[in-house]
Protein backbone atom coordinates (compact mmCIF):
# COMPACT_ATOMS: atom_id res chain seq x y z
CA UNK A 1 0.00 0.00 0.00
CA UNK A 2 1.67 3.43 -1.25
CA UNK A 3 2.11 5.37 2.05
CA UNK A 4 0.88 8.76 0.68
CA UNK A 5 -1.37 9.46 -2.63
CA UNK A 6 0.18 13.08 -4.65
CA UNK A 7 -2.12 15.07 -6.17
CA UNK A 8 -0.91 17.37 -8.16
CA UNK A 9 -3.23 20.66 -6.83
CA UNK A 10 -2.16 23.19 -9.27
CA UNK A 11 -3.10 21.45 -11.77
CA UNK A 12 -6.29 20.61 -10.69
CA UNK A 13 -6.89 24.51 -10.02
CA UNK A 14 -5.78 25.09 -13.33
CA UNK A 15 -8.42 22.16 -14.67
CA UNK A 16 -11.18 23.53 -12.23
CA UNK A 17 -10.43 27.36 -13.54
CA UNK A 18 -10.91 26.30 -16.96
CA UNK A 19 -14.32 24.48 -16.37
CA UNK A 20 -15.30 27.59 -14.63
CA UNK A 21 -14.27 29.90 -17.40
CA UNK A 22 -16.07 27.55 -19.77
CA UNK A 23 -19.22 27.24 -17.52
CA UNK A 24 -19.16 31.10 -17.51
CA UNK A 25 -16.97 32.00 -14.69
CA UNK A 26 -16.18 35.57 -15.87
CA UNK A 27 -19.51 36.24 -16.20
CA UNK A 28 -19.98 35.18 -13.00
CA UNK A 29 -17.45 37.05 -11.39
CA UNK A 30 -18.91 40.02 -13.28
CA UNK A 31 -22.29 39.68 -12.25
CA UNK A 32 -20.95 39.54 -8.41
CA UNK A 33 -18.68 42.51 -8.81
CA UNK A 34 -21.95 44.65 -10.08
CA UNK A 35 -23.73 43.63 -7.34
CA UNK A 36 -21.54 44.06 -4.66
CA UNK A 37 -21.13 47.76 -6.30
CA UNK A 38 -24.64 48.16 -6.30
CA UNK A 39 -25.08 47.02 -2.82
CA UNK A 40 -22.70 49.51 -1.52
CA UNK A 41 -24.33 52.38 -4.04
CA UNK A 42 -28.13 51.12 -1.99
CA UNK A 43 -26.43 51.50 1.45
CA UNK A 44 -25.37 55.12 0.85
CA UNK A 45 -28.52 56.30 -0.56
CA UNK A 46 -30.46 54.57 1.66
CA UNK A 47 -28.35 56.26 4.67
CA UNK A 48 -29.08 59.18 2.71
CA UNK A 49 -32.54 58.39 2.29
CA UNK A 50 -32.69 58.04 6.14
CA UNK A 51 -30.93 61.16 7.02
CA UNK A 52 -32.73 63.74 4.68
CA UNK A 53 -36.20 62.36 6.11
CA UNK A 54 -35.09 62.90 9.38
CA UNK A 55 -34.19 66.57 8.95
CA UNK A 56 -37.12 66.88 7.36
CA UNK A 57 -39.21 65.42 10.31
CA UNK A 58 -36.96 67.80 12.66
CA UNK A 59 -37.94 70.96 10.91
CA UNK A 60 -41.77 69.77 10.90
CA UNK A 61 -41.77 69.54 14.12
CA UNK A 62 -39.79 73.23 14.66
CA UNK A 63 -42.78 74.62 12.32
CA UNK A 64 -45.21 72.68 14.58
CA UNK A 65 -43.74 74.44 18.05
CA UNK A 66 -43.34 77.74 16.18
CA UNK A 67 -47.29 77.73 15.06
CA UNK A 68 -48.10 76.86 18.59
CA UNK A 69 -46.43 79.75 19.64
CA UNK A 70 -47.80 82.05 16.93
CA UNK A 71 -51.33 80.95 17.77
CA UNK A 72 -50.30 81.72 22.02
CA UNK A 73 -49.28 85.00 20.77
CA UNK A 74 -53.08 85.49 18.86
CA UNK A 75 -54.79 84.32 21.96
CA UNK A 76 -52.71 87.39 24.03
CA UNK A 77 -53.39 89.89 21.15
CA UNK A 78 -57.57 88.70 21.38
CA UNK A 79 -56.71 89.23 25.38
CA UNK A 80 -55.27 92.69 24.91
CA UNK A 81 -58.16 93.53 22.30
CA UNK A 82 -60.67 92.45 24.71
CA UNK A 83 -59.10 94.67 27.69
CA UNK A 84 -59.16 97.78 25.59
CA UNK A 85 -62.36 97.11 25.02
CA UNK A 86 -63.58 97.12 28.31
CA UNK A 87 -61.80 100.17 28.89
CA UNK A 88 -63.01 102.26 25.70
CA UNK A 89 -66.04 100.66 27.11
CA UNK A 90 -65.57 102.39 30.69
CA UNK A 91 -64.23 105.69 29.04
CA UNK A 92 -67.61 106.01 27.15
CA UNK A 93 -69.60 105.04 30.31
CA UNK A 94 -67.92 107.78 32.33
CA UNK A 95 -68.63 110.17 29.67
CA UNK A 96 -72.45 109.25 28.60
CA UNK A 97 -72.84 109.91 32.49
CA UNK A 98 -71.10 113.50 31.91
CA UNK A 99 -67.90 112.65 34.06
CA UNK A 100 -64.33 112.88 33.34
CA UNK A 101 -62.94 109.23 33.20
CA UNK A 102 -60.17 108.38 36.04
CA UNK A 103 -56.95 109.10 34.31
CA UNK A 104 -55.41 105.98 33.66
CA UNK A 105 -57.89 104.60 31.76
CA UNK A 106 -58.24 106.77 28.76
CA UNK A 107 -54.21 106.01 28.73
CA UNK A 108 -54.88 102.33 28.87
CA UNK A 109 -56.98 102.28 25.53
CA UNK A 110 -53.85 103.23 23.80
CA UNK A 111 -51.60 101.33 25.53
CA UNK A 112 -53.60 98.13 24.87
CA UNK A 113 -53.86 98.99 21.10
CA UNK A 114 -50.07 99.44 21.15
CA UNK A 115 -49.07 96.37 22.34
CA UNK A 116 -51.65 94.22 20.58
CA UNK A 117 -49.58 96.16 17.57
CA UNK A 118 -46.17 94.42 19.26
CA UNK A 119 -48.12 91.37 19.68
CA UNK A 120 -49.41 90.72 16.06
CA UNK A 121 -45.88 91.53 14.75
CA UNK A 122 -44.16 89.18 17.29
CA UNK A 123 -47.47 86.92 15.60
CA UNK A 124 -46.61 87.15 12.01
CA UNK A 125 -42.60 87.06 12.49
CA UNK A 126 -43.59 83.44 14.12
CA UNK A 127 -45.42 82.50 11.55
CA UNK A 128 -43.35 83.56 8.69
CA UNK A 129 -40.28 80.96 10.74
CA UNK A 130 -42.56 77.71 10.53
CA UNK A 131 -43.49 78.46 6.79
CA UNK A 132 -39.61 78.77 6.30
CA UNK A 133 -38.93 75.78 8.21
CA UNK A 134 -42.13 73.68 6.83
CA UNK A 135 -40.58 75.01 3.22
CA UNK A 136 -37.60 73.56 3.98
CA UNK A 137 -38.88 70.66 5.45
CA UNK A 138 -40.99 70.18 2.05
CA UNK A 139 -37.71 70.13 -0.48
CA UNK A 140 -35.93 67.28 2.45
CA UNK A 141 -38.97 65.21 1.71
CA UNK A 142 -38.57 65.79 -2.10
CA UNK A 143 -34.70 64.80 -1.54
CA UNK A 144 -35.99 61.95 0.89
CA UNK A 145 -38.48 60.75 -2.29
CA UNK A 146 -35.20 60.88 -4.88
CA UNK A 147 -33.30 58.68 -2.56
CA UNK A 148 -35.89 55.96 -1.59
CA UNK A 149 -36.71 56.08 -5.80
CA UNK A 150 -32.63 54.93 -5.94
CA UNK A 151 -32.56 52.45 -3.16
CA UNK A 152 -35.67 50.40 -4.70
CA UNK A 153 -33.96 50.40 -8.66
CA UNK A 154 -30.63 49.59 -6.78
CA UNK A 155 -32.43 46.79 -4.96
CA UNK A 156 -34.04 45.03 -8.00
CA UNK A 157 -31.01 45.83 -10.04
CA UNK A 158 -29.35 43.38 -6.90
CA UNK A 159 -32.72 41.03 -6.81
CA UNK A 160 -31.78 40.82 -10.77
CA UNK A 161 -28.48 39.96 -10.57
CA UNK A 162 -28.97 37.25 -8.23
CA UNK A 163 -31.07 35.42 -10.82
CA UNK A 164 -28.93 36.21 -13.75
CA UNK A 165 -26.22 34.33 -11.71
CA UNK A 166 -28.32 31.63 -10.85
CA UNK A 167 -29.78 31.17 -14.87
CA UNK A 168 -26.40 32.51 -16.15
CA UNK A 169 -29.30 34.76 -17.94
CA UNK A 170 -27.57 37.77 -19.79
CA UNK A 171 -30.83 39.46 -20.93
CA UNK A 172 -31.54 39.27 -17.36
CA UNK A 173 -28.12 40.33 -16.31
CA UNK A 174 -29.05 43.24 -18.82
CA UNK A 175 -31.91 44.13 -16.67
CA UNK A 176 -30.12 44.02 -13.61
CA UNK A 177 -27.91 46.82 -14.89
CA UNK A 178 -30.69 48.93 -16.71
CA UNK A 179 -32.19 48.77 -13.46
CA UNK A 180 -28.96 49.76 -11.71
CA UNK A 181 -28.00 52.53 -14.01
CA UNK A 182 -31.58 53.94 -13.14
CA UNK A 183 -30.80 54.08 -9.35
CA UNK A 184 -27.76 55.72 -10.15
CA UNK A 185 -29.67 58.22 -12.04
CA UNK A 186 -31.76 59.40 -9.36
CA UNK A 187 -29.10 58.81 -6.37
CA UNK A 188 -27.01 61.35 -8.66
CA UNK A 189 -30.05 63.71 -9.45
CA UNK A 190 -30.24 63.91 -5.52
CA UNK A 191 -26.38 64.40 -5.10
CA UNK A 192 -25.99 67.56 -7.27
CA UNK A 193 -30.02 69.06 -7.26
Amino acid sequence: MPEEIEIDTDKLREQIDEEIDKEGGRFIRMIALTTALLAALAAIASLRAGSTVNEALALKTEATQLQARASDQWAYYQAKGIKGAVAATTVSVWRAAGKTPPAGVEASVDRYATEQKAIADSARAKESERDAKDEAAEHLMHEHHGYAYAVALFQIAIALGAVAALTRSRPVYGLSLLSGAGGLVFFVMRLVG
